[in-house]
Parts: C-alpha cells; structure tokens; sequence
C-alpha cells in the first residue's frame, strides 16, 4: 500500500484499514509461530502499513483541530 493511497483515504476508513492490518498483522505472527508461513516478508510489510495508516490518521486528526 502506498501513501498516496492511504491519504485518499476517509478517517472512518483509515480507522477500519488499522483494525484489519492489525487483525492481519496477528495472523501471521500466529501462522509464523507454527511455522505455517509462507512468506515472511509479509510480517515486515504489514507492521509498515500499519505505521503509515497511524502516521497519516494523525495528521489528520491534527489537521481537523
């Protein structure tokens, strides 16, 4: 995902996006727990989205004040 996406994005719908790269985000930790990954870059990539959502939601949130 890319940031330019994610700024296109709603409040409401970043907060959704969050919830499920979360709940994404702790499926892989689980599947990489029991060895069931298959890629584990995915982890990485997640935990970035996951990051750049916080980051843009912020600046939002900041800029609505």
């Amino acid at each position: 995902m890319k940031a330019s996406e994610v700024r296109d994005l709603t409040v409401q719908e970043l907060e959704n996006k969050l919830v499920d790269l979360k709940k994404e985000l702790f499926a892989l930790r689980f599947q990489h727990t029991v060895n069931q990954l298959d890629n584990p870059a995915r982890l990485k990539d997640v935990k970035k989205d996951i990051a750049r959502v916080k980051t843009i939601l912020l600046e939002k949130t900041k800029s609505a004040q």
